[in-house]
């Protein structure tokens, strides 16, 4: 296949790709959506900040070669997808007890009215949550063995090049993206504001998909 831009092969299959996946429901852009939702624009962006952060070191990890390392020895892509599963599950069972807090205080004035019923220290690093469940996201992790270091002409001169413009394509959609979400999670909030059933409801929702993430990762694959 003749090289294209910089040394990718086929730029505008790789825009396509990367686009679908980035809107494909996943546990970073579910976290993102919900911090907005619990507490603001600011904090939405906080804690997409742990997104980006943690998906660059995802992408610097494969251009260097440690995403056919986990390919070719099973056992280190095992201990990362446990890891990765528990820690999804942490986050669910979290934010059901925020829901039944939400549930068993409906009717007491005094409770605020958001989402979920989460203490504030809970929720007092958004960037270092995202980021460990960016880091340990196995769904993450197979998308840059299997499809992102594929675009890249191993007989280019400087590859670092190709990497550097693959990523940058990747952040750009995942800014976008995550930024039409933390929008639609302030809107969600204000929803939810006048509804306490209907808050607990929501967050408990949120929690059933972060625990089906943990099961879906935990019996992923990397081959």
């Amino acid at each position: 296949m003749m090289t294209g831009v910089l040394g990718i092969t086929d730029i505008w299959t790789y825009v396509l790709g990367t686009v679908a996946i980035v809107l494909l429901p996943g546990p970073n852009s579910l976290f993102v959506l919900s911090t907005a939702a619990k507490r603001g624009v600011s904090t939405g962006y906080r804690a997409a900040a742990g997104v980006f952060v943690g998906d660059s070191v995802l992408m610097f990890l494969s251009a260097a070669g440690v995403a056919s390392l986990l390919k070719a020895y099973p056992p280190v892509f095992l201990v990362i997808k446990y890891a990765g599963a528990a820690y999804l599950a942490y986050v669910g069972v979290t934010m059901l007890r925020g829901a039944w807090r939400r549930w068993r205080d409906r009717n007491d004035p005094t409770t605020p009215r958001l989402i979920d019923a989460a203490k504030p220290a809970e929720m007092r690093s958004p960037f270092r949550k995202a980021l460990v469940i960016s880091l340990l996201n196995p769904k993450a992790i197979l998308f840059f063995i299997s499809f992102f270091i594929q675009f890249v002409d191993p007989n280019y001169a400087w590859p670092a090049l190709s990497f550097l413009l693959l990523g940058i394509i990747a952040q750009v959609a995942s800014v976008l993206y995550l930024t039409a979400l933390i929008f639609a999670g302030t809107f969600l909030a204000t929803q939810f504001r006048q509804r306490r059933r209907l808050a607990a409801g929501g967050t408990t929702a949120i929690a059933a998909l972060f625990l089906a993430f943990s099961l879906k990762l935990a019996t992923a694959s990397a081959g």
